[in-house]
């Protein structure tokens, strides 16, 4: 259980690793799930729907799958949080491709809150990035071996959530306090729930995958096209995963500052509403499977504005083996972890001369 301090930070238990909070749904970053969290929280004091929100949760056990063999817990104030969106084609998600039996990691942002809970860095790491993936247990006990060269999003592939946090702990050296993922679905009807999303375009986005058509100029996104953005890709920039994600990057932090205009507390159903949404909407860690839960982490965030979110993509530079892949830039990527791990900022130099994309700027 976790409780908030004077100051508003966060507080865990004796298993905690920083100041604990809480759980597990959902695709694309700390950004969908932060805001997601706020969501949760500001509807958390309605203790009639406590119950109703509580049964949409569903959490999955990360500490119980990795055990004992992760970095230590550093009880500095800060805390970080691995969000991952899912590309599963099951279900509901089979509209946006063919079901082939298996799910990747389609957005992966590593969200590192600094003491204070006042501002917040984010680490984009590329789907296509070259990784030496560790050995992985899925949930079933299933044995995945570690592979070299992987592709970053094969982690959740072959071992789940679990897989994908042990995978980032392998390479930055953090352990994540918490776990969150959204699916296409779920991100889709929170942000419909919400009233859509503005943003301004500074070039005609037309993407035939995405099925987005945008022309340049402002315009609230539904939760249809809000997906369409974060999956565009061939059609910005130079085409390639780097350029999506900054148009991922740019709507996160729109997402954010909507979350705090909307006009919710004085609107019980469009608060019930935007709860149920959110709770539907992500699938957190096991220390995030309640309402109450939520409620401790979303508190916890809710003083982060967007202007205090600073967004990095991971540093790395086309694979010369094959341009369709990517590779971590060992001496900048070590940059930015060590920073994080120190809570400190990132500094600019560990994102310089690195592969961009070339969309910054396509959104505002």
């Amino acid at each position: 259980m976790t409780e908030q301090n004077q100051n508003g930070r966060i507080r865990g238990g004796a298993t905690g690793r920083r100041r604990k909070a809480p759980a597990r749904r959902g695709r694309a970053g700390r950004l969908v799930a932060g805001g997601a969290a706020v969501l949760v929280l500001a509807g958390a004091g309605l203790g009639y729907v406590y119950l109703k929100l509580d049964g949409n949760i569903q959490a999955v056990d990360i500490n119980a799958q990795l055990g004992t063999d992760r970095p230590k817990n550093v009880d500095n104030g800060s805390m970080d949080v691995l969000v991952l969106g899912s590309d599963s084609r099951s279900g509901d998600n089979g509209a946006y491709g063919k079901d082939e039996g298996g799910a990747r990691s389609d957005t992966a942002m590593v969200v590192h809150v600094y003491e204070g809970h006042r501002k917040a860095s984010v680490v984009s790491i590329p789907r296509d990035t070259l990784v030496d993936r560790p050995a992985c247990t899925d949930e079933r006990g299933a044995e995945a071996p570690g592979e070299s060269r992987a592709m970053f999003n094969t982690a959740y592939e072959v071992g789940g959530p679990a897989c994908a946090v042990k995978t980032v702990e392998a390479m930055s050296g953090i352990r994540m306090d918490h776990y969150i993922e959204v699916d296409f679905t779920g991100f889709k009807k929170l942000i419909d729930t919400l009233g859509g999303v503005e943003i301004t375009t500074t070039r005609a986005i037309e993407d035939p995958k995405s099925h987005l058509d945008l022309e340049p100029g402002t315009h609230t996104l539904d939760g249809e096209q809000s997906l369409g953005l974060v999956r565009t890709r061939k059609s910005v920039g130079d085409g390639s995963d780097l350029g999506r994600i900054q148009l991922q990057q740019a709507f996160m932090k729109a997402f954010i500052e909507q979350v705090k205009d909307v006009g919710v507390l004085g609107n019980p159903k469009k608060l019930l509403d935007l709860a149920d949404a959110a709770t539907k909407a992500v699938t957190p860690d096991s220390e995030l499977d309640s309402v109450q839960e939520l409620m401790g982490f979303a508190q916890g965030l809710a003083g982060i504005s967007a202007e205090n979110v600073h967004m990095v993509t991971l540093p790395v530079r086309y694979d010369p083996r094959d341009p369709n892949r990517v590779v971590p830039l060992e001496k900048q990527a070590a940059q930015v972890w060590k920073a994080l791990e120190g809570d400190l900022p990132i500094p600019a130099s560990a994102t310089e001369a690195t592969a961009t994309g070339k969309a910054d700027g396509v959104v505002r």
